[in-house]
């Protein structure tokens, strides 16, 4: 057993009865202010999710990260932004009126892992030591730096009982606190907002308030020890009775979280490569486990897994239920994806440092703070929602007549949180070539996974060129486009879902009788999806991987191949033009439009 040599500008080696004397003086102190707070109570405060239109009055920014941590130190660090960003959920949006009373602890409450808490580190009798809910004195004292800034009074403030904790004990604008009798109150003259967020690296911390005084500087604190301070992670004595041996696990700290919804096969190929050894798989279901295809996961590509499937079991019956009901579908869904996002935030552990995530559920997890403190990147499902909702509206603008593309818009503080959230990732992730386009740098383009060529003898030739529409008639797959660009064209028109735009959308064309779903692929000779909006274009790379023609829009994401022909959005005369030229050499020749020939089967 090593022990420290002494030495006087160390603080004393703590001692189990130094302990015992300590927690009872907490007890008499915790029990006498629990009596004046029901004496003289200071009332709790509800948040507000929408900002008040307010000048910021005062701002501190600090940040949470310190290079060159040994692993045991890189842990408490992770639990210190772990309980800075449970803490900040609790006070960004706290909105209190002219001349009352805020208080840190009747806001936050007690600091337990049962609410989130990690271990981080806590200064007590000159010692820094692992605790739950350690490290909140830097949001404390960030507080105290911007109501200083914003002139506010300051009713309670504690400093810490070494100056050399920090920067900021040094210059006496710390502000330490300890559950529940150091504590942190404030007022002011006019109602005010507290804002606190945290970004990849920093905490920032805002006060929001028409009225901003003088600020005046604080007295200097009056600590009179300075004397270094031992960390129980790295203080190597050994005689203490909190040291503790070194966790082997602790070698690699770091993990990554994948949070994830419905399955992309493309998304597997993905995590094939990377160490699977530190990520942890978050999902609403085991699909294969349980025969889902929609959450058939490859769960060996990752070392655990956490599912949630009494969620993914009540969302599949309230969605069910609201098949066809589409605009109020979407808002069941939004719904779903918040409830979602909220379970795999309480579930995320401090460790996890990075996160993969699938974009339906990026903003609500950055709505709730979730992200603050880590590094994230993407799994792009979609278009983001600012530029989905511009062109559906363009969409509905160009085919007024059609309901589909007006009856559901997110709310601006989805799109918004969406919008900051993807500026904030590392990587957009997709096979899409469009989103790809849209993330310049931060794009990360990915192959879309080809299925296997059908086998078995084609359909017959027939008459007509069949046209294959491989989606619902919506305005916003292109089916008004579509119309136009057919008429009066001598084709087969196949459309393989539900007519949405109207019972009669079709009517005077020559429609295929219906036949086998699956068997589509076999009857087709070209494939056209002149799509506004297509996220997951699974059809055309069927009919590509069976040798068909395909025409279709950038908005399809397939990028350029061959085998397809791409026409803009919208635009039904070049979609008649490309569809004019692929009937020419197709088994079946379409008309000539200039004679009016019909032509034969092509020997």
């Amino acid at each position: 057993m090593s022990h420290h040599p002494p030495d006087a500008t160390l603080p004393p080696e703590p001692t189990r009865w130094s302990v015992w004397v300590f927690l009872f003086k907490a007890r008499c102190f915790q029990a006498r202010r629990l009596v004046t707070n029901l004496l003289r109570p200071v009332k709790r405060y509800r948040r507000v999710e929408s900002s008040s239109p307010l000048p910021v009055a005062g701002e501190w920014s600090s940040d949470l990260w310190r290079g060159g941590e040994s692993p045991r130190e890189r842990h408490l660090q992770l639990g210190k932004v772990q309980n800075l960003r449970v803490a900040a959920r609790a006070f960004n949006g706290l909105e209190i009126p002219a001349d009352a009373t805020w208080s840190f602890w009747i806001h936050l409450g007690r600091t337990t892992a049962a609410r989130g808490y990690s271990e981080g580190r806590e200064l007590r009798e000159g010692c820094l030591i692992p605790q739950i809910g350690g490290g909140l004195c830097q949001l404390s004292g960030a507080i105290y730096n911007a109501a200083l800034e914003a002139g506010m009074e300051i009713i309670e403030r504690h400093a810490h009982s070494n100056s050399s904790i920090g920067s900021l004990a040094k210059m006496g604008r710390d502000a330490t606190i300890f559950w529940n009798y150091v504590d942190l109150r404030l007022r002011h003259t006019a109602p005010w907002r507290l804002e606190v967020e945290l970004s990849e690296d920093q905490l920032h911390v805002r006060i929001l308030s028409t009225e901003k005084h003088t600020c005046s500087e604080p007295a200097q604190a009056s600590v009179s020890d300075s004397r270094p301070i031992n960390a129980c992670a790295t203080c190597g004595l050994t005689s203490c009775h909190r040291s503790t041996p070194l966790d082997a696990s602790l070698d690699t700290v770091d993990r990554t979280a994948v949070l994830v919804d419905a399955w992309w096969p493309e998304w597997d190929v993905f995590f094939q490569s990377g160490e699977r050894t530190q990520r942890d798989l978050f999902l609403p279901l085991d699909g294969k486990r349980w025969g889902k295809a929609s959450y058939s996961w490859d769960t060996a590509l990752h070392a655990s897994l956490r599912s949630f499937p009494r969620l993914a079991l009540r969302r599949a019956w309230a969605t069910r239920r609201l098949r066809n009901e589409g605009a109020r579908r979407q808002q069941e869904l939004l719904h779903w994806d918040e409830r979602l996002a909220a379970c795999y935030g309480r579930a995320l552990k401090a460790r996890h440092s990075h996160l993969v995530i699938s974009q339906t559920l990026l903003p609500w997890l950055w709505q709730q703070g979730w992200l603050g403190g880590r590094t994230y990147d993407v799994l792009m499902t979609r278009l983001p929602l600012q530029v989905l909702q511009t062109r559906l509206d363009e969409a509905a603008q160009r085919h007024p007549e059609s309901g589909t593309c007006a009856d559901f818009r997110a709310s601006p503080a989805l799109v918004e949180a969406e919008t900051t959230a993807l500026s904030k990732a590392r990587q957009w992730i997709t096979p899409h070539a469009e989103i790809a386009k849209l993330a310049g740098t931060k794009a990360s383009l990915i192959p879309w996974s080809m299925p296997q060529a059908p086998g078995g003898a084609s359909a017959a030739p027939a008459q007509t060129a069949r046209v294959v529409f491989p989606a619902s008639t919506l305005c916003r797959k292109g089916a008004y486009v579509l119309r136009e660009a057919l008429r009066d064209l001598p084709v087969t028109l196949e459309p393989l879902g539900g007519v949405l735009e109207g019972a009669d959308f079709w009517d005077g064309f020559d429609l295929a009788a219906p036949g086998s779903p699956a068997g589509w692929i076999t009857r087709a000779d070209i494939v056209v999806m002149p799509a506004y909006v297509e996220h997951c274009p699974r059809s055309l790379l069927h009919a590509l991987a069976h040798g068909l023609p395909v025409i279709a829009t950038p908005a399809c994401g397939l990028g350029k191949r061959a085998g397809v022909t791409e026409v803009a959005a919208g635009d039904p005369a070049a979609l008649r033009s490309a569809l004019i030229t692929l009937l020419s050499k197709s088994r079946v020749h379409g008309t000539d439009t200039t004679s009016g020939k019909m032509l034969t089967h092509t020997p």
